[in-house]
């Protein structure tokens, strides 16, 4: 991507209308995830064309079959034998892969998964080119850095999408969020979370095949108006427990990525794994709980403490005064009313324009919270959202090491 087609890009992000989605993916594989990424930013962008957005994690161009032929062609001697049939058409398709019903010889149900093509060297180049845009950007305007991170974001784009191209990093972070979720069975209830089984002697760098888990996901639940606010409540409890607890979560905890079927949410498509320091990690810990009990001076005082280079004096006062003032309306606002996600991309830029310094590695947990800010808005706008958050909360710091909870 150069210089031209980036600002083609955000043209058409950030201008009137709906932006072109085949437009967007003819342009590449980074277009497409700078898309994905703009599809979180209701904290800038309107409903509307966020919305429109993330159909580019569901919609994406499908190969044609014989294309399809061609990728199983390439699969180990025997490998098409361990299958009683493939369905050519796509169940489901995303930026990097697609999934295609299958049967085993057995009569077993499971999926197969495939990566589309060889993106990794565009994808780089492309990566490349960007950055060095990015880097004229921060050099004429030096706090796009600390407020935006555009260098942080691409890092990030860069790696999970990388992580991606090679199937067998699903498998391994797989691995480790179960083995995350056996490690606290008895101190935590994460007995509602599930991942489907993997053939792992059926699976390799470009294929992946795991069991089928018949039931519709979040995305479709949300699409039809028919997703519990109690399960999506019971999601937040999850996944907030793996960013707060052990610092390790999924990475990519869309909708369209997790299935409910009899009362479990199965995680799927776990390439991307984000972790985060023990610095933010309790930090946002204690932020949030004095967040959910609208105890705004603490809030205030967490965030310096949980800030690399903070706050003394009369730089502290200032911003303390600044941070009651941007939460001043924020008690028993419901997420309609109040994106949480925008209220702390305001906090931040508000920290850091009075002197705040914070170590890189927060976006991956404020893309968390886009996702799930975004359910709760297509699920139950009415829902005041700090409040529900109480009990889980409590729940965390229950289960969670005295070090963990107040380091």
């Amino acid at each position: 991507m150069n210089w031209l087609g980036f600002i083609g890009l955000m043209r058409s992000i950030y201008g009137p209308g709906l932006p072109d989605l085949g437009k967007i993916q003819r342009q590449g594989l980074l277009a497409v995830k700078i898309g994905q990424t703009f599809a979180l930013r209701a904290d800038f962008l309107d409903e509307a064309k966020c919305r429109h957005l993330a159909k580019l994690y569901r919609q994406t161009l499908s190969l044609p079959p014989e294309d399809i032929d061609r990728l199983l062609a390439g699969a180990p001697a025997g490998w098409r034998g361990s299958f009683a049939e493939i369905d050519r058409s796509p169940l489901a398709s995303a930026s990097v892969g697609q999934v295609h019903r299958a049967t085993l010889r057995d009569g077993r149900a499971v999926v197969v998964k495939l990566v589309k093509g060889d993106f990794a060297r565009r994808f780089t180049g492309d990566v490349r080119s960007l950055r060095r845009l990015v880097g004229l950007a921060i050099l004429l305007y030096p706090k796009l850095r600390k407020v935006a991170d555009p260098a942080g974001i691409l890092d990030h784009i860069e790696e999970y999408t990388l992580t991606e191209l090679d199937l067998r990093n699903e498998v391994a972070h797989g691995d480790v969020l179960r083995r995350v979720r056996d490690e606290y069975r008895d101190r935590y209830d994460l007995s509602a979370l599930a991942f489907p089984a993997v053939h792992r002697e059926l699976s390799g760098e470009k294929v992946l095949v795991t069991e089928f888990i018949a039931g519709p996901t979040l995305d479709e639940l949300l699409d039809e108006g028919k997703l519990p606010y109690d399960v999506l409540l019971k999601l937040f409890a999850i996944h907030g427990f793996f960013i707060f607890g052990p610092g390790v979560f999924h990475g990519d905890i869309h909708p369209g990525n997790i299935i409910l079927n009899g009362g479990k949410l199965y995680f799927v498509d776990t390439g991307a794994l984000s972790r985060i320091g023990d610095r933010i990690r309790t930090g946002l810990f204690r932020f949030f709980e004095a967040l959910c009990q609208y105890d705004f001076p603490a809030c205030a005082e967490r965030i310096n403490a949980m800030a690399e280079r903070g706050l003394d004096g009369a730089p502290y006062r200032r911003f303390r005064e600044k941070f009651l003032a941007l939460y001043r309306d924020f008690p028993d606002t419901t997420v309609a009313q109040v994106s949480l996600t925008r209220k702390m991309m305001d906090t931040i830029k508000l920290a850091v324009h009075s002197g705040m310094v914070f170590e890189r590695g927060m976006y991956p947990v404020i893309k968390s919270m886009m996702y799930l800010d975004g359910m709760v808005l297509r699920c139950k706008p009415d829902a005041v959202l700090m409040r529900d958050m109480r009990g889980p909360l409590a729940a965390f710091r229950r289960a969670l090491p005295p070090t963990a909870a107040t380091a």
